[in-house]
């Protein structure tokens, strides 16, 4: 019998959910539009302030996990951890629960990757550096290109670490957001 994903142990979900980059796929922008609906159907109207596609699928040219992220902002009356528990009722899973942030997944199944799979962060307004980032890396492809390189370079490296790897790449990304905010 298979076991749930909430009995495996993170070496468990590592191996069942290894880090793999893939081409740019055309349908990510189309996943997205869909998820956003979806997210904006399940959600009071008043608790959301924007849903943003970011990630390495919201930027052009370059390979990313087939992995579509979504930031949800909450306008700051919204209570995220009710809506954590509206979405997880709807078979979103809860990642991380950090406070003011919330980090939920669809698309994970016992078995490996679903077709589509999605993350989508809760925050409140303001909480958006990755807008930033993304917007940053679209209108500078030869920045892009050398995320996409050191992407490549550390899903080889932590092919089975989720955390290591988003860690490895903070550096970078730290950097680049800090420089899209000032300009």
């Amino acid at each position: 019998m298979e076991k749930e994903l909430s009995e495996m142990s993170m070496a468990e979900l590592w191996a069942l959910f290894p880090i793999f980059l893939v081409e740019q796929n055309a349908e990510w922008h189309r996943w997205y539009k869909e998820e956003a609906q979806e997210l904006r159907t399940l959600l009071p109207e008043h608790t959301i302030y924007s849903v943003n596609h970011i990630g390495s699928t919201a930027i052009k040219g370059i390979k990313a996990k087939n992995i579509v992220d979504v930031l949800v902002e909450l306008t700051e009356d919204a209570d995220m951890h009710e809506i954590a528990k509206l979405l997880s009722s709807q078979g979103y899973i809860v990642m991380s629960n950090e406070g003011k942030r919330v980090s939920l997944n669809k698309g994970y199944t016992k078995t490996g990757f679903a077709e589509k799979v999605f993350h989508i962060h809760l925050r409140y307004i303001g909480d958006n550096d990755e807008v930033y980032f993304r917007d940053f890396l679209n209108e500078h492809p030869e920045v892009a290109a050398a995320y996409e390189e050191l992407k490549m370079t550390l899903s080889d490296t932590f092919k089975h670490d989720r955390d290591a790897y988003t860690n490895a790449k903070g550096a970078f990304v730290k950097k680049w957001t800090a420089v899209a905010k000032e300009s």
